[in-house]
């Protein structure tokens, strides 16, 4: 067995200005650790909006009445705060777990060969989207629970999942210029279902921000709407979002559409039934706040089949390797 590498001065000052290069230099990822990384951090970004509703949903919102410390005198909960606080101060340390997270999809999509640049920088903008949110989280406790950062912090999460399965995307996908999988009006379908699901979310920020889960025991200001009306607005909405996905459905099935567009398209269509019904039954079970964490999941859910829609109209066919002979070529091509 030989000996490790002597580290020497050269390369200590070396990694130091540049770890990420030189974690590079001497690591070579498999396709299969980049994506696992990768969908690590999409599931991370999912758990931490649905532990945040936990917080929301407990009362413990102002568990930590203060930020970054939890409270003028601690940085984290004490006893005497009791579970509000333990709930709130455990949902500010997954985002710790979160950032670990990113940060491993950001090492490995910079240390695979060759070097995906564009990769990285979805990496990368997932940080700094955490960084972002992690600052609103705090603006969030500071002005009091305001439902309008709350919701906010809500859609910046939105783009924070996104980003993230967007970067999951492209680890199964090569570098070359995307290809259409189907024609100008399919896609043209598609971009209104996304904006029609886009708007939903969005709605369904101001249904939170009027309803009577404000986060907190004590007397918190609510949007000033009507929570009646603008739940029926969303549930509007959410009717033109299963119909858009079902028409989307029929015409790929009508064109004889490949594979990928319609099997993403059918995952929808289940996702959002499912969302539908946990959507019904708590609205006439007055709002228990167990279906409503499901309904934030299932909303994360909804717009992850969304965006996976999207990306499935088109393909980035994955080079061979050039260190791999034919067989052994094809092999990693399939493995990935």
């Amino acid at each position: 067995m030989g000996g490790v590498p002597k580290l020497t001065r050269a390369d200590a000052v070396e990694a130091a200005r540049n770890p990420l290069a030189s974690i590079a230099a001497r690591w070579t990822p498999s396709p299969r650790t980049v994506r696992r990384a990768a969908l690590s951090a999409l599931v991370m970004s999912v758990v931490i909006v649905v532990t945040g509703g936990a917080v929301r949903l407990t009362g413990s919102g102002l568990g930590c009445p203060t930020w970054p410390k939890c409270t003028d005198d601690s940085l984290t909960a004490t006893g005497a705060m009791g579970v509000h606080g333990a709930i709130e101060f455990g949902n500010r340390m997954l985002t710790y777990v979160l950032c670990a997270a990113v940060g491993w999809a950001i090492v490995a999509a910079r240390s695979q060969k060759p070097w995906r640049r564009g990769l990285t920088r979805l990496g990368w903008a997932q940080f700094w989207v955490v960084m972002g949110n992690a600052v609103l989280g705090g603006i969030v406790v500071l002005v009091g629970l305001n439902p309008y950062t709350v919701a906010a912090h809500f859609l910046l999460s939105t783009a924070l999942i996104t980003v993230a399965t967007v970067t999951w995307q492209r680890t199964r996908e090569g570098d070359e210029a995307p290809r259409p999988l189907v024609g100008r009006a399919v896609a043209q379908l598609v971009w209104f279902l996304v904006a029609a699901a886009g708007l939903l979310v969005a709605v369904g920020t101001v249904v939170t921000g009027a309803g009577p889960h404000a986060g907190d025991s004590s007397e918190v200001a609510r949007m000033p709407v009507d929570w009646e009306a603008v739940t029926k607005l969303h549930a509007v909405l959410a009717w033109i979002v299963v119909t858009l996905t079902f028409a989307l459905w029929f015409v790929l099935k009508a064109v004889d559409a490949p594979r990928g567009p319609l099997a993403r398209t059918r995952e929808l269509f289940l996702v959002l039934l499912a969302q539908g019904v946990i959507g019904y039954v708590q609205y006439f079970t007055d709002l228990p706040e167990v279906l409503v964490a499901l309904h934030m999941l299932g909303s994360c859910l909804v717009w992850v089949g969304v965006v996976r829609v999207l990306l499935s109209l088109r393909e980035r066919p994955v080079e061979a390797r050039a260190d791999l002979p034919g067989p052994a070529a094809e092999a990693s091509l399939t493995k990935a």
